[in-house]
């Protein structure tokens, strides 16, 4: 069902919140926790639809998951090889993220699978995973073009694989170390770039024997993961549009409970720093595994900057909003490397690139990234082209712009970020 936001100007932003679960950590507890052996007990999953796809599909698969109150989920693991396969097909909805792990798990399965998701990710290509799957003797074929669904044969022998990816992606790697597990030999994975290491992270957290470093992961199959309690940190890209409306909107004094700081995920924040934003960390501490911290973000006079590109892949969900900061810096920003942004939810460049255009914001498309001049925005109408975070990026931009901001096809935001708007007013955004 489609879903239109009207976002106009608010008040300064003021108070104290704490965002849902990490998105990523969220998926990749559950699928750890379902293969180990024992009972995990998960405390701040997030309560989106995506994450909630994943869990339904490993109920499919014959592991008990229990949910005593929101936002926890007790998993009772069935063991690396105690998943039982369905005739039914796997629906993933709108995960990214949960489609290609899960290709790379069941890629190893003594039983076929089908994965399959809403029309968004239906248009995903996922060749990227399936070919060093392949290589590992995986057997999986999917549409024309390499777009879900996908269909993923019984195997029983995957071998270990050296690869290097053409691309960063840590959903590439994460699925290659997952069908690392059932693979004979070592699975080594290299990247041009350093990506998030949340998979890894959570392998050692479950007792894997797993060695990695930026840029570089490896470990060998035929051992086993242990139960353990996870506790997920606030997800840094939810908190990502509380950070810069606070650093943008006058008079804004806005305190993050809990946020999950993983450098790997934190590219934002130095780029807001070094446009000038005010942001405090405050009782920095570890969470499962996790570097967490308090923010306290106030608004501050930004100037536009070349963002490094080693930040990049680091922010590359935080390029809608980091657009909507740019144009309201003095002078112009530049982004390059971000190609990986053609295909997400959206073609995400040329996706904010027309909505801020629409609302009168001087940026140009380059084939990897954009130019943005920093102006002003008066009120228009937008079309998030179904893409979660383009939706609540044009949501910030309507509390800076002159007259009232109409966004449309925002129903997605239940995938990531369940609960926005009610936080946002809570804070002082006006978004109905």
């Amino acid at each position: 069902m489609s879903q239109d936001w009207l976002a106009q100007a608010g008040r300064p932003l003021t108070g104290e919140i704490q965002v849902p679960g990490d998105k990523s950590i969220s998926h990749r507890a559950v699928m750890l926790a379902a293969i180990a052996e024992g009972r995990s007990r998960i405390t701040g999953f997030l309560e989106g639809e995506d994450t909630r796809a994943t869990a339904a599909i490993f109920q499919q698969l014959g592991v008990r998951i229990e949910r005593p109150s929101a936002s926890e989920r007790i998993v009772h693991g069935v063991g690396l090889h105690g998943l039982r396969g369905s005739a039914e097909a796997l629906d993933c909805g709108n995960a990214g993220t949960g489609m290609r792990l899960l290709t790379g798990l069941l890629a190893g399965q003594r039983f076929a699978s089908t994965l399959t998701g809403d029309a968004s990710l239906s248009k995903r290509p996922m060749r990227r995973v399936m070919e060093p799957l392949a290589q590992m003797g995986a057997h999986i074929t999917a549409s024309e073009g390499g777009l879900p669904p996908l269909r993923i044969d019984i195997n029983n022998s995957l071998q270990a694989i050296d690869y290097e990816l053409p691309v960063a992606s840590a959903q590439v790697k994460s699925a290659v170390l997952l069908a690392g597990l059932y693979a004979g030999g070592e699975t080594v994975v290299r990247e041009p770039h350093p990506t998030r290491d949340y998979t890894e992270r959570m392998l050692q957290a479950f007792g894997w024997p797993i060695e990695f470093a930026p840029g570089l992961a490896k470990l060998t199959g035929g051992h086993r993961l242990r139960a353990t309690d996870v506790e997920v940190p606030g997800d840094f890209s939810s908190a990502a549009f509380f950070i810069a409306a606070a650093s943008l909107v006058p008079g804004s004094d806005l305190r993050l409970r809990g946020i999950g700081m993983n450098p790997r995920r934190t590219g934002l924040l130095t780029a807001l720093r070094l446009m000038g934003a005010n942001i405090e960390e405050h009782g920095r501490r570890e969470q499962g595994g996790e570097a967490v911290a308090d923010l306290r973000v106030r608004s501050a006079h930004l100037k536009g900057i070349e963002v490094p590109i080693d930040l990049v892949p680091d922010m590359i969900d935080e390029f809608p909003i980091l657009c909507v900061a740019a144009v309201w810096a003095e002078g112009s920003t530049v982004v390059r490397g971000a190609a990986e942004l053609r295909v997400k939810e959206s073609d995400r460049i040329a996706g904010i690139a027309q909505a801020l255009r629409a609302l009168g914001a001087g940026i140009e498309e380059t084939p990897d990234g954009a130019v943005i001049r920093g102006g002003r925005l008066h009120g228009g109408d937008t079309d998030s082209l179904g893409d979660h975070r383009i939706a609540m990026s044009l949501a910030v931009a309507g509390q800076l712009a002159t007259g009232p901001v109409r966004i449309r096809d925002c129903a997605n935001v239940a995938t990531s970020f369940p609960g926005f708007l009610e936080l946002g007013s809570r804070v002082g955004f006006s978004v109905q």
